[in-house]
């Protein structure tokens, strides 16, 4: 059979895998709590007389917590499976969203909420629910990531007006038992029917299939990865690309309304965030499937600083804000199925959930200081203009600076760093573009 046989293959028995992973992460703690803090950042304010930026720190208070846990919650994937992690995440997860509903205005209870829906719910994050999807794909591994954490846009297209509708309707506190409740019903009872990870025989236990497959599995160790200088360049560069395409997101009703736009107005407009995530996300997994991922993500990520640049304007006209808004979007549906890749195409698949969980704390760290930068900036001055200036140059910066992870190298069963080193010293120039038939098979 063909090789596009087989890539087709892989779709038409792992379509039940990846539908669960699309709605686990699109219901998990990436997009929920990002995508619906904006709408109810201001009925907090009228409740409670908070400022933005005391709402927005929640968000770096889960970032925080998540550079702690999702390391944790990695290891925890590659020694008790992902399945095990996924249930008891969603569950947790779900029910403390809702506990939001019992806010009383102390802060502290708010800061305390935040931190343990980052501890309980990071067992959502892509790190569990990717790492199946990497396993069962290989040929079109790329479009299948982008498949999956489509979740992501699509919950990002409903949550606006969903969010908007459930407080003009119940009050801001339905929001919190609404939209905890969607984990609870739809996405736990998909994980349970069809998200499973190592195949094992029938007298298998779970962990012995397990160290079985992390045997016949090739690629660096947790250890061997901390020691190369790729983790660490993929960590600095994470942190900037999130804190500049996850900063203006949360605030964007607010960037919005500085702008002049009306209610009216700015509920659509931020609802093309979902589906430019949407767009970034299968566009992004369909080209670094056929072309070498760094110079693409060089591109895709690179272009929203342009849209940081028109966005800083005083006045905007509604197709430049659209504009910017998409391109923005689009950025953020690329970050998540890009690491993955990356992870799993320089390090290999023998400590995925391990390296990936490492990383996505860099990433984290990036994203939940954003917004509350951006909102303390808003707070100062009133304006979002200079944070949006220096946004837009650290997106280019950083992006740059992956073009120097040079080629995919290719693993072998017990190859260790320097093998791994020495085989991307032998391929072509670091530059150049990669085929699918120059991956690794």
């Amino acid at each position: 059979m063909s090789r596009t046989g087989h890539s087709y293959d892989e779709f038409r028995t792992g379509w039940p895998l990846l539908a669960s992973a699309l709605v686990g992460i699109g219901l998990g703690l990436s997009p929920v709590p990002f995508y619906t803090i904006g709408m109810l950042a201001p009925e907090l304010v009228k409740a409670f007389g908070w400022n933005f930026a005391e709402i927005q720190f929640g968000l770096l208070i889960t970032s925080v917590t998540v550079l702690v846990a999702s390391p944790l919650v990695g290891l925890l994937a590659d020694r008790v499976g992902v399945r095990r992690v996924v249930l008891g995440s969603v569950a947790l997860f779900g029910v403390t969203f809702m506990s939001f509903a019992l806010s009383s205005g102390s802060l502290v209870q708010f800061y305390a909420t935040w931190a343990l829906l980052a501890l309980f719910g990071a067992g959502t994050l892509p790190v569990t629910w990717t790492r199946a999807v990497n396993h069962r794909f290989e040929r079109r591994k790329g479009l299948a990531l982008g498949l999956c954490l489509l979740g992501t846009g699509l919950f990002g297209f409903i949550a606006k007006p969903l969010t908007a509708a459930l407080i003009a309707h119940y009050g801001w506190r339905s929001v919190y038992l609404g939209v905890g409740a969607l984990p609870l019903i739809l996405a736990w009872p998909l994980a349970w029917l069809a998200f499973h990870d190592v195949a094992r025989a029938p007298s298998q236990t779970p962990r012995a299939a397990l160290l079985a497959r992390q045997a016949a599995t090739p690629g660096l160790s947790f250890a061997e990865a901390l020691r190369g200088w790729r983790f660490w360049l993929l960590g600095a560069v994470f942190v900037p690309v999130s804190f500049a395409v996850g900063g203006p997101i949360p605030n964007m009703e607010n960037i919005l309304r500085t702008a002049g736009f009306a209610p009216a107005q700015v509920v659509p407009l931020v609802s093309l965030i979902g589906l430019s995530v949407i767009a970034g996300r299968v566009i992004g997994g369909w080209l670094i499937d056929r072309f070498w991922a760094p110079a693409i993500a060089v591109v895709l990520l690179s272009a929203p600083a342009l849209s940081c640049q028109l966005l800083a304007q005083d006045t905007l006209s509604v197709s430049v804000a659209a504009l910017s808004i998409v391109l923005i979007g689009a950025a953020a549906g690329v970050e998540y199925d890009l690491m993955a890749f990356l992870v799993a195409r320089y390090f290999g698949m023998r400590s995925y959930s391990a390296i990936y969980g490492a990383l996505y704390g860099f990433f984290a760290m990036g994203a939940g200081f954003g917004p509350t930068l951006f909102a303390r900036a808003f707070d100062r001055s009133h304006s979002f203009s200079g944070i949006l200036s220096a946004a837009s140059l650290a997106l280019v910066a950083s992006a740059l600076l992956l073009l120097t992870l040079g080629r995919y190298p290719r693993f072998t069963l017990g190859s260790d760093q320097d093998q791994a080193v020495a085989t991307i010293s032998t391929s072509a120039p670091s530059g150049a573009l990669s085929t699918p038939d120059a991956l690794p098979p």
